[in-house]
């Protein structure tokens, strides 16, 4: 085990790790600006230019696990130089491309940068002293949705104001600056797992679920809840996942292994990390819509996408601000106790949107509220995990973690997108969502955010076995938290 760094040097570490994590998460809604224009600039249909945001979502969705085992296997900083390649590649391609394919493949590149979300997190426990730790963590982790919350108004304005092709060539330079700052400022640090072999079948066997299920959440909507299509890929995810969960049972050095997620600190840690995926995400949907429509509905507020990006981004600087707030809440009583502080405040914001969805600063606090919960709930759940898993895990485990989040938003984004499309009026010619159905989502994401509360309140306490596996002293949570945080 290395000495943890000085001060001066793991601030740098930290800094890095976040910045990329924020870039790999800038590239999820790098394209939302360019949605109506896509079937025009690609010369293709609606339905096919969808998938230039489907692709990322299912690559980001499969490589994020594996990239994770990889990363205890070969080395974690090895494995996130190796994530930019991708990152880069697929960037240059956007930017140069005229016609669907090539904007696909390009865009399914650029969801393989998401490993090194799950990665950073897990490079942490290694390089970072431990009084730095539970902050770090919560900074790094809540890049994810930081990303997401500064995407938005940076590509509106590049969109509105510059060629479309300047986003692509902008998150080529930014990724080839995280490039260039790992190699200077992210130390070697020892394989975890090495000796171990990389199960070949078992990333293939979850690769293949994942897209069968993924698909299904977010297709369905277009293909129809009830077609074939949508519910024979739904019976193909849960036949080939069972089967890859017999194989990772069976094999002696799994993908991920299960028996750990099935403890019960890691398995309910997970299963909140869905529904917060699913709060978080149902408040991306709701408000620039609230902020889009236009006023002639009663309930819209006549923004622009810019506008709309700009009333939004103060949440974003909010996660990235509370993170580290987070951080010390974990310290002084338990990352299940921050967790819990985060799902009660996105409920709370929640509540307020019901209250103050007639106006764009009303949002704009909304999503202040919404995004610092998101925040101190982000940076809680990888504490909680590698708390309780040995260090030749942390990255898997870290990765399947942030799996079960992404899940969660692409859950949110399907069940948000069915109340809003059941409850509709008609103006002008054109069905849109009425202000019930907005209400009603509102209400939804209140409801999945208790509902995550109540099971982080069921988390159990660290074993003093667990923080010592792997590595002595290392544990994400305190020995000091009280009894059941």
């Amino acid at each position: 085990m290395e000495a943890p760094q000085h001060s001066a040097r793991a601030g740098g570490v930290v800094a890095t790790l976040a910045f990329a994590g924020i870039t790999a998460a800038i590239m999820q809604t790098l394209v939302t600006p360019l949605i109506a224009e896509l079937p025009r600039i690609l010369d293709t249909s609606s339905s096919n230019a969808a998938w230039v945001i489907t692709a990322t979502l299912l690559v980001a969705a499969v490589c994020v696990p594996v990239f994770g085992r990889l990363g205890d296997l070969v080395g974690k900083r090895r494995m996130l130089l190796a994530c930019t390649v991708p990152l880069i590649a697929g960037s240059v391609l956007c930017a140069v491309s005229s016609s669907v394919v090539p904007m696909i493949v390009g865009r399914g590149l650029q969801g393989m940068g998401m490993g090194m979300v799950p990665l950073g997190i897990a490079l942490l426990r290694d390089v970072v002293p431990q009084e730095q730790l539970s902050s770090s963590i919560a900074l790094v982790s809540a890049s994810m949705g930081i990303g997401g919350g500064l995407g938005l108004p940076i590509a509106a304005a590049v969109a509105q104001y510059a060629n479309w092709r300047v986003l692509f060539w902008g998150s080529a330079a930014f990724a080839v600056a995280v490039a260039a700052l790992i190699w200077f400022l992210i130390p070697e640090v020892p394989a975890g797992a090495r000796g171990q072999r990389f199960d070949v079948p078992g990333a293939l066997g979850l690769g293949a679920g994942l897209v069968c299920l993924l698909l299904a959440v977010s297709k369905g909507a277009d293909w129809g809840w009830g077609s074939g299509t949508t519910l024979g890929l739904f019976a193909a995810a849960v036949v080939v996942l069972g089967v890859w969960g017999l194989w990772e049972l069976r094999t002696r050095d799994p993908l991920i292994d299960l028996r750990t997620t099935a403890r019960p600190r890691v398995l309910l840690t997970n299963a909140a990390s869905v529904f917060v995926g699913v709060g978080m995400y149902a408040a991306m949907l709701i408000v620039p819509q609230l902020l889009q429509f236009p006023e002639a509905t009663g309930y819209g507020l006549g923004q622009s996408m810019l506008a709309a990006g700009l009333w939004m981004a103060p949440g974003g600087i909010m996660m990235m601000l509370v993170s580290p707030l987070g951080g010390k809440l974990t310290n002084a009583r338990g990352p299940k106790f921050t967790l819990i502080c985060g799902v009660l405040v996105i409920a709370a914001g929640y509540g307020l949107a019901l209250g103050l969805m007639g106006s764009a600063w009303g949002l704009m606090l909304v999503c202040m509220v919404i995004n610092s919960g998101v925040g101190l709930a982000y940076g809680s759940m990888p504490a909680l995990i590698m708390s309780s898993v040995p260090l030749s895990e942390t990255a898997a485990a870290n990765g399947f973690n942030t799996l079960m989040r992404s899940l969660g938003t692409s859950v949110g984004a399907a069940v948000i997108g069915v109340v809003l499309a059941q409850m509709t009026v008609t103006m002008g010619g054109h069905t849109i969502a009425s202000e019930d159905g907005f209400r009603t989502g509102l209400v939804v994401g209140c409801g999945v955010a208790l509902l995550a509360g109540a099971i982080a309140a069921v988390i159990p306490a660290a074993r003093p076995a667990a923080s010592g596996e792997g590595k002595p002293g290392r544990s994400a949570e305190p020995a000091q938290a009280p009894a059941g945080a």
